[in-house]
C-alpha cells in the first residue's frame, strides 16, 4: 500500500530530447518506466535555417514535460531554443530543461572593459523561456562552472544545481586502492567548489604561478608521495592543466594519478593526448580518467579508450526529473 502511495505521488514524464542527447534520453527512460520517451521531427529548409515539429502536440496536454538539451555548438543552439520555447505554451502542466553541461559557464566574469560575459548571456536566455500552466521553467545543471553563476538566472526560472560527484564518490569505492585514495585540487577554484563533498579523502591543493611569460604549476599544499592521487575539476577543455597537474604530482612521489571531470569537453579531439603511448604504462600519465555522459559528442570519440571511463548521469537525471 505505502508503494502504490509513493507511486501515486511521483510524477508521469514526456521527455523530449535533441538528436545529440538521444542515447542519454534512452537511459534516463530506462530508469523509470514514469519517464516517457517523445520525438522532434528535426529537418531544415533549404536556407539552413531550423523546420522543426513537436510530435503528439495535443497529447502532452495537461502533462509535465522536460526537454534534454545539449549545447555543444552555437551552431545546433537555436534549432534547441526554437523547442524549448515552444514547448510550454502547449497547455503543460509544468517544464523542465534539462542542459547537463552549461556550456559558457567559464565565461563568466569581465577583467576589463569590452569583455563579454556570455554566461550572463546564455543565463539571459534561458531565463526568458515562456511560463508553462504550472508556473515557472526547471533547468537542471550539473557542475556549473562557478557558483556565482546561480544568480545570473532570473526569476522566471528555477535552476536546479546538480553534481555528478557522487558518481565519482561510488567508483573510488570500487578500487582495490581505495584506502590510499588523494583528492588533489589544480587550483583553489577546483576545491572551494567540491572540497565539502569530498572532505573524507586527504587533500592535495595544486597552484598556477606565473613565471615570465608562463603560467606553471606547483604543488601548493598536502602529500601524494605514495598514494592514488585523484585530480578533481568541473570541466576539461585542451587538458593542459591537467597534464602539468599529473608531472607534479608524479614527480612529488605519486603512486598513481587519476582524473575525474564532470564535462569533457575536449574542443578539437584534445583528448588524444590521454591516450597512452603503446610503451607507456599508466605511471607515465592517467591510470583513470573519469568523465560523466553530459558531453554526448565526446561519449562517442572516446568509447573504449583507455583511460577513459564513463559514469553516467542517466540515473541522477531521471531523479531530478521527479523533483
Amino acid at each position: 500500500m505505502e508503494d502504490s502511495n509513493l507511486r501515486q505521488q511521483k510524477k508521469q514524464v514526456f521527455l523530449f530530447h535533441c538528436l545529440e542527447s538521444e542515447e542519454l534520453a534512452r537511459k534516463v527512460a530506462a530508469h523509470s518506466d514514469l519517464i516517457n520517451l517523445q520525438t522532434i521531427k528535426w529537418r531544415s529548409f533549404n536556407d539552413g535555417f531550423p523546420n522543426l515539429f513537436i510530435n503528439n502536440a495535443q497529447e502532452i496536454r495537461g502533462q509535465h514535460v522536460a526537454f534534454f538539451a545539449s549545447f555543444s555548438s552555437p551552431s545546433v543552439i537555436f534549432e534547441q531554443l526554437s523547442v524549448i520555447y515552444a514547448l510550454p505554451r502547449l497547455f503543460i502542466a509544468s517544464f523542465t530543461l534539462v542542459l547537463p553541461y552549461f556550456p559558457t559557464g567559464s565565461f563568466e566574469r569581465m577583467e576589463e572593459e569590452g569583455d563579454v560575459a556570455t554566461a550572463f548571456t546564455m543565463a539571459r536566455i534561458l531565463s526568458n523561456i515562456p511560463i508553462s500552466r504550472g508556473g515557472p521553467t526547471s533547468i537542471v545543471v550539473y557542475d556549473i562552472h562557478a557558483l556565482q553563476e546561480r544568480f545570473y538566472f532570473g526569476d522566471q526560472v528555477l535552476p536546479l544545481f546538480e553534481t555528478g560527484i557522487p558518481l565519482l564518490l561510488h567508483r573510488l569505492h570500487q578500487l582495490p586502492d581505495f584506502d590510499k585514495v588523494v583528492v588533489a585540487f589544480p587550483d583553489d577554484g577546483a576545491w572551494k567548489r567540491f572540497h565539502k563533498l569530498l572532505d573524507n579523502f586527504p587533500v592535495v591543493i595544486c597552484t598556477k604561478v606565473r613565471e615570465e611569460d608562463k603560467r606553471i604549476v606547483r604543488l601548493k599544499e598536502g602529500n601524494p608521495s605514495g598514494c592514488h592521487v585523484v585530480i578533481v575539476d568541473d570541466l576539461v577543455q585542451s587538458g593542459g592543466t591537467l597534464i602539468e597537474c599529473q608531472k607534479v604530482l608524479a614527480a612529488h612521489g605519486a603512486a598513481k594519478v587519476s582524473a575525474y571531470v564532470t564535462h569533457g569537453v575536449f574542443p578539437k579531439r584534445s583528448w588524444e593526448k590521454f591516450i597512452p603511448l603503446n610503451n607507456e604504462g599508466s605511471d607515465k600519465g592517467f591510470a583513470h580518467f573519469w568523465i560523466t555522459d553530459s558531453c554526448p559528442l565526446t561519449v562517442k570519440a572516446i568509447e573504449g579508450k583507455s583511460p577513459f571511463e564513463i559514469l553516467s548521469l542517466a540515473g541522477s537525471i531521471a531523479e531530478a526529473l521527479q523533483i
